[in-house]
């Protein structure tokens, strides 16, 4: 009997550690986060950009090889290869 308050007990405090989807969607992204992804072709930095920014939750990141850069009046510029693994971090 014991065993099962236990198991109750940790069960509802681990749902009310984790956050809501609001919390969620609020959180700052971990300093230093990467992510690691590969192109196919046609694929441009105007692509990888918009992916890096949803997936790190921020536009504060950078590509490691430098492969996209943001031009001011033009966008995310560059010229990316197909096949070819590329990994963007959050500042």
């Amino acid at each position: 009997m014991f065993k099962y308050f236990i198991i109750l007990f940790c069960l509802s405090t681990l749902s009310v550690a984790l956050p809501t989807d609001e919390e969620y969607c609020n959180m700052e992204p971990y300093p230093n986060a990467c992510v690691q992804f590969t192109i196919a072709q046609g694929t441009g930095c105007a692509w990888m950009c918009n992916y890096c920014a949803n997936v790190l939750g921020t536009y504060n990141y950078y590509f490691t090889d430098g492969v996209c850069q943001y031009q001011q009046g033009v966008g995310c510029v560059g010229n990316p290869l197909a096949g070819k693994t590329y990994t963007c971090c959050a500042v």
